[in-house]
């Protein structure tokens, strides 16, 4: 029985044993033909040296408008106004102030995007005009508080008494 068992295992070790060297890595042979990166099928395009257009002379057109504003308050002393209008290329207009030498500043103005902004100043009233002291408007005070008399009177009741909502306990 000892020589059977021996020759089944001498058997199973021949059949077992491989013709080949074992497999290396995970069992994959390498790719036969070596990666070979593609070569650029395009040219690089040549450089161009020419110079920018100008900005400077391309704009957009503005919109069209007109307005004007003007402040008066005695009170503070406060006197301007500015009025100005547009065709939507050229703007023009005006704008007075009152510094504290009392003339009366005015300059007027006109801006477009070919000649900038180009003002003129003016002044009225003279270097020897005194400024005006300030002449508060009169105070008028108002009437007197009087306290309001009582109106009201006691009010009578508006409701009744409620029936009960509950029964009477029952004696056991």
């Amino acid at each position: 029985m000892f020589a059977k068992v021996t020759l089944m295992c001498l058997a199973a070790v021949a059949l077992a044993r491989p013709d080949k060297p074992a497999p290396t890595g995970y069992g994959y042979a390498p790719p036969t033909p070596a990666y070979v990166p593609p070569q650029p099928s395009y040219s690089a395009p040549q450089p161009s040296y020419s110079a920018p257009a100008p900005s400077y002379e391309k704009h957009e057109e503005g919109m069209p408008f007109d307005f004007e504003y003007a402040v008066k308050d005695d009170y503070k002393g406060l006197d301007f106004d500015h009025n100005s209008n547009s065709d939507g290329k050229v703007v023009n207009g005006q704008y007075r102030v009152v510094p504290s030498d009392g003339r009366t500043q005015i300059v007027t103005y006109t801006a477009d995007h070919y000649n900038g902004y180009q003002a003129g100043v003016a002044y009225e009233g003279g270097h020897d005009a005194e400024p005006q002291p300030y002449k508060p408007a009169p105070y008028n005070a108002p009437a007197p508080y009087k306290t309001p008399t009582p109106s009201y009177k006691t009010p009578a009741p508006s409701y009744n008494t409620p029936p009960p909502t509950y029964q009477q306990p029952k004696l056991l």
